[in-house]
């Protein structure tokens, strides 16, 4: 298997003066002279000036003559190549890869929509220009093909699979970590190097989202009322307890169980109680 290697071209400002040169002896020769053989002088500038080539910052130039790897322009400047070479340029730059949201099936089989944003770059230029056709439409298919595969191995949450330790919705870093684990091997192939990937959509697809919002609003309000059940039986315990130690009223068994009654409604309920005068005897 081959491998990048770099590749160091001439100075293409030595080249510009030997080409100037060229081009200077083929018009003298031809006006001057009025030799034919100095016609020659002009198909060379001609294919001199195709050698040329420009390597901006964080980009290389990869080189191919006659169908075999020569190497990798790394340094950026201006320089020469053989002018049979074919050049091929490889941006090094970090790029941004902000999926569309895409419909998948979570471990439990709930339809989801999710998307992520992608870093990455290209780390080698061999495996980039030679190894896929094209790698841009390479790390846009193997990205999906990684979403799909990490949203199937995880749920959503944990309401229906309680005993998962990470979830799609608050796995955070691990999921993260675990999406740029499985984007590296993907890539690898490629020499592209994935420096960050997170989810940055994620939601139950429309078709269940109505349902999966009552269940969320249904557990929330189971929680809050086991919240506020166990205060209050909190509080009939203090109530009870403040009234024997100081001996306020002696309460038998059917007016305690009255007044456990009564304090439980009122501080269970979820609406303003209206209170109730007694003008009479406590069992009038």
């Amino acid at each position: 298997m081959r491998e990048e290697k770099s590749y160091s071209g001439k100075s293409g400002f030595l080249m510009v003066f030997i080409v100037l040169a060229m081009l200077g002896i083929g018009i003298v020769g031809l006006v001057m002279v009025r030799n034919p053989f100095f016609v020659i002088f002009i198909p060379l500038v001609i294919a001199f000036i195709s050698g040329f080539t420009i390597v901006n910052p964080n980009e290389t130039s990869v080189l191919v003559l006659f169908g075999a790897y020569k190497g990798t322009i790394m340094t950026n400047g201006f320089f020469w190549v053989n002018p049979f070479m074919v050049k091929k340029k490889v941006s090094l730059r970090a790029r941004n890869l902000d999926s569309d949201p895409i419909k998948v099936n979570d471990k439990i089989g709930n339809p989801i929509m999710i998307g992520v944003v992608l870093v990455w770059r290209v780390r080698d230029t061999y495996k980039a220009a030679f190894d896929v056709d094209n790698f841009e439409h390479f790390v846009n298919i193997q990205s999906e093909a990684a979403i799909r595969h990490m949203a199937g191995s995880y749920p959503y949450d944990n309401f229906e699979d309680e005993q998962a330790e990470i979830t799609l919705r608050s796995g955070g870093n691990n999921v993260s970590e675990l999406l740029e684990r499985e984007l590296t091997e993907r890539l690898e192939i490629a020499g592209i190097e994935v420096m960050e990937a997170r989810i940055n959509y994620l939601a139950y697809a429309s078709e269940i989202a109505g349902a999966m919002l009552r269940r969320q609003q249904a557990t929330a309000v189971v929680a809050a009322r086991f919240k506020i059940v166990e205060g209050a039986v909190s509080m009939v315990d203090m109530a009870l307890e403040q009234l024997v130690q100081k001996n306020i009223v002696d309460l038998d068994e059917d007016k305690k169980a009255t007044m456990v009654s009564n304090l439980m409604v009122v501080l269970c309920s979820d609406k303003d109680v209206t209170p109730v005068v007694n003008t009479g005897t406590l069992y009038q």
